[in-house]
């Protein structure tokens, strides 16, 4: 199973909906809080270009936001991202 990031404020509707998601699915992963450390949101921003929250990382790929993790989920790319499932190379891109 892929390492899994996701960088979150406290009263973020989008991040709470982003972890239910991925906890659904049975998936370990670290949650970056940057409203309590400065630190973390320079990585955030570094890391994905993006200000907004949440920022979610599946190893080095950037998903983006919870829009772009369901719609990840919906194109049925998200689960073998996660390696719940086998990568079809021979699907059509």
């Amino acid at each position: 199973m892929s390492n899994v990031v996701i960088y979150t404020t406290a009263i973020c509707p989008y991040c709470i909906r982003a972890k239910a998601l991925l906890q659904r699915k049975g998936v370990d992963f670290s949650e970056i809080r940057i409203d309590l450390d400065q630190d973390s949101m320079m990585e955030m921003l570094q890391r994905s270009r993006r200000q907004t929250v949440p920022q979610i990382f599946i190893g080095d790929f950037h998903v983006g936001g919870y829009d772009d993790l369901a719609a990840l989920d919906q194109e049925g790319e998200l689960d073998p991202r996660l390696g719940l499932s086998p990568i079809d190379d021979s699907a059509p891109t």
